[in-house]
């Protein structure tokens, strides 16, 4: 049993995700294909308010990235990454096609899917066929393309068939996302989409599965409790116990108590032992959707800090705003900034500025003015306003302007 202080556990799980100094070159396919090999997972969320959310974590980790590196990387033939529903719908190396296969079999038989569209599957099995015969037809194609649509008296068009058709079809694996318009999927064959050695690398066990995506998840997060690991690639924890255990007993995984948390802990074996170095020096703001804090119990363990996503929540009722991105210094949360990018008038506006307690808005203020320019002009706007709300925002507000 491995003892670690709360402030070496903290630095363990930044370092394991991959912050730090960033590249001095501009960063490359291969820097942008370790970083999702690093992580597993990148998830993506249809929230544009910034950037889309799969974008993000890489400028966290790289800095000015171009995005049209990561699409290519999906969606370029040959693929290095491809869709599937991994912690949610995501973006994860192909290499890992084989390790979510169990999911795809357990999907066709209608089993950890959402219940409407595995009642879908069992009833409307002619319906999916034709689908999928037009996607062999046509593919690449929207479900918005498909003929199998039907236009109702309104006038108006509903694809709510054809869509859950084809999302049956894909938690399947019978087709994949072999591009994307705006944020609409197109869909197509694997065979067609996917690296054939991916597709022909042999298909594990669901238990031998599962204990990979565990030693992955384990390697991404660097310190975990049973119950973070599990939510990583959201497998259930009546199953993941005894991978776990295996784990353990094959010293990938090492227990571990942290001072502070009240549930045992691992370590990843393979991650080193970072607690005795340096505190990373690292700048960077974190989209809700990012690893480091999707998983907000972990979030409040690691960090001692209360996250929670405000989209969804009536404005006047918002603590920190509608958007909020905490801001990593070193390897603390010390901030959250709620950000909106105004494409029209080339802004990125800082509509509230919170700092955390106990942390001096002057402390914070410089770096993160640094970081939202640096961010600001990765997103290709001109400036950064500050409005005149949260604790930091007039600390930083004035260091904007200097």
């Amino acid at each position: 049993m491995i003892e670690l202080s709360f402030e070496e556990a903290r630095r363990i799980a930044v370092a394991a995700q991959g912050f730090g100094p960033r590249p001095k070159e501009t960063p490359s396919r291969d820097h942008v294909q370790q970083v999702v090999e690093r992580l597993g997972v990148v998830q993506l969320d249809s929230v544009n308010v910034v950037a889309r959310a799969h974008y993000l974590p890489l400028f966290a980790r790289l800095g000015a990235y171009d995005r049209d590196v990561l699409d290519a990387s999906v969606w370029t033939r040959p693929s290095a990454l491809f869709e599937y529903w991994a912690h949610q719908a995501s973006v994860i190396p192909v290499s890992s096609h084989r390790l979510f296969r169990w999911r795809m079999d357990r999907a066709a038989r209608g089993e950890g899917i959402w219940g409407g569209i595995a009642r879908f599957g069992r009833e409307r099995r002619t319906f999916i066929a034709e689908v999928l015969d037009e996607i062999t037809g046509r593919g690449p194609i929207a479900a918005s393309e498909l003929s199998t649509a039907t236009k109702r008296k309104g006038g108006w068009w509903e694809w709510s068939d054809a869509k859950r058709a084809v999302e049956w079809l894909f938690w399947a694996g019978q087709v994949t996302a072999s591009g994307r318009r705006g944020f609409e999927r197109l869909y197509d064959l694997p065979e067609r989409v996917l690296p054939a050695e991916a597709l022909a690398a042999k298909t594990p066990s669901s238990e031998t599965a599962h204990r990979e995506l565990l030693a992955i998840g384990a390697r991404a997060y660097g310190i975990a409790t049973e119950e973070d690991l599990c939510d990583y690639f959201r497998l259930s924890r009546r199953e993941s116990r005894p991978r776990i255990a295996e784990l353990v007993e094959e010293g990938i995984l090492v227990p571990a108590r942290v001072e502070g948390w009240h549930r045992p802990a691992f370590l990843a074996a393979s991650v080193a032992r970072t607690s005795k170095a340096p505190k990373p020096r690292a700048t960077a703001l974190l989209t809700p959707f990012d690893p480091l804090v999707w998983y907000r119990p972990r979030a409040e363990r690691v960090f001692g800090f209360h996250y929670r996503i405000e989209i969804y929540t009536p404005a006047h009722k918002r603590t920190h705003g509608y958007y909020v991105m905490p801001f990593l210094l070193d390897d603390r949360l010390v901030a959250r900034v709620d950000l909106k990018a105004d494409r029209a008038g080339s802004v990125l506006e800082v509509r509230a500025a919170h700092v955390e307690e106990g942390i001096a808005p002057e402390d914070v203020a410089p770096r993160l003015a640094r970081e939202l320019r640096r961010f600001a002009a990765w997103l290709g706007l001109e400036r950064v306003e500050v409005v005149r709300k949260g604790r930091l925002a007039a600390a930083l507000r004035a260091v904007v302007r200097r």
